[in-house]
């Protein structure tokens, strides 16, 4: 497990003292945040630029000494500033992984993997060097220099030099900012199939939606240097108290599997607790785990069973909640599938004209489906 408890201000004190060395942030931005995350798994610092993502990764990978702090990965401690501890980057054991890959121009992807494997300490179990580059992929990319790669291509070489480094804790600093829509569709499965491999905890830094529903387990939302909330990304994608309510995608993430297939129909379906969905024919696995992402304005609701539209996945619903959303004209429901909850984004004049109320009895007419990226492109389906 890992828990970080930090206090830092960028910029000198109200009265005294020189700046800080990090003049990255800006003067007057101060961090307070205290969050614990798993032994295993992703876990996403998410949030707008600015609120503070960066630093709290730079504090944990011994980058920037805090003013107050503790860190502590397992039984061993990284920092502690009551006691005087703060033991240096080198020795953290945390591999690190930039926006840019950071590569040795010179030496070839197979030079710069062995580079990682030679910073590994003596005795660390951990994957060995076939066994990188065939989880990302990269044997063709061996003899190349880093010059002849893509973006993509790049950023999953600096992934397997991370790991071969053997580190107790990966953290991955917007890996995929710099890359274009197909690069980073090019990068996401390989980190998808490191997630669901043996691999180190990973601590990931993200302001793009998409990352979080594709590789997250945790949830660690800030603002302006604070945690507003922390949680699994399902339980959190149902809060509409938080900024996630604002965006234009907000709604419920479900963790669905491969049911079956349906060539001859060209669809797929997938089981999750409240039932079934339909989407567009994939070539998933039957038993394959995904999740996707029902957005609340894609989920319209009737007060009788529909008939006759082209809409395939239609739900029977128990109203659970009527609550506010970000227009003052619409309102969000929060409706119960069988075990699952979904949200749908109404006009207020609807909730009036099918006179809705909590314990009402709907059907949830899904529009759309948006399947996570780490498979392949989303997908939308009727």
């Amino acid at each position: 497990m890992l828990e970080v408890a930090l206090r830092h201000r960028f910029g000198p004190p109200p009265d005294r003292g020189p700046p800080d060395q990090d003049r990255t942030a800006p003067a007057g931005f101060s961090l307070d945040i205290a969050f614990a995350t798993p032994e295993r798994g992703v876990t996403a610092l998410f949030g707008p630029s600015g609120c503070g993502k960066s630093t709290v990764l730079a504090a944990v990978a011994g980058l920037l000494r805090p003013q107050e702090g503790r860190i502590r990965l397992g039984d061993a401690t990284l920092l502690d500033t009551a006691r005087g501890i703060a033991v240096p980057a080198e020795r953290r054991r945390c591999g690190m992984v930039f926006q840019d890959a950071r590569l040795f121009p010179h030496l070839s992807v197979e030079t710069n993997l062995r580079y990682g494997l030679r910073r590994a300490p003596a005795g660390a179990v951990g994957p060995g060097f076939e066994e990188v580059v065939a989880l990302l992929g990269i044997d063709p990319l061996l003899g190349r220099r880093p010059g002849r790669l893509s973006g993509g291509e790049r950023q999953r070489v600096a992934l397997g030099r991370a790991l071969l480094a053997r580190p107790r804790l990966l953290l991955m600093d917007e890996p995929l900012a710099a890359l274009d829509a197909g690069r980073r569709a090019e990068v996401l499965p390989f980190l998808a199939r490191l997630r669901q491999g043996a691999g180190p905890p990973i601590l990931y830094v993200t302001h793009a939606l998409e990352e979080v529903d594709a590789l997250a387990d945790r949830l660690v939302l800030l603002q302006a240097g604070r945690m507003l909330a922390e949680g699994t990304v399902e339980a959190l994608s149902l809060r509409t108290d938080l900024p996630l309510a604002l965006r234009r995608d907000a709604g419920a993430l479900l963790p669905c599997r491969v049911l079956a297939h349906e060539p001859g129909r060209g669809l797929t379906r997938l089981a999750f607790a409240g039932g079934e969905l339909t989407l567009p024919l994939r070539e998933d696995p039957v038993g394959t785990p995904a999740r996707v992402r029902l957005r609340a304005r894609d989920v319209a609701v009737a007060t009788e069973a529909p008939h006759g539209l082209s809409t395939q996945n239609i739900l029977l619903a128990t109203l659970l909640d009527i609550g506010p959303a970000p227009s003052a004209h619409e309102a969000f429901l929060r409706l119960r599938v069988g075990e699952a909850e979904l949200l749908s984004r109404v006009t207020r004049d609807s909730v009036a004209r099918l006179q809705l109320a909590p314990g009402r009895a709907v059907w949830a007419v899904i529009k759309a489906v948006t399947f996570d990226r780490a498979g392949g492109a989303p997908t939308a389906a009727d």
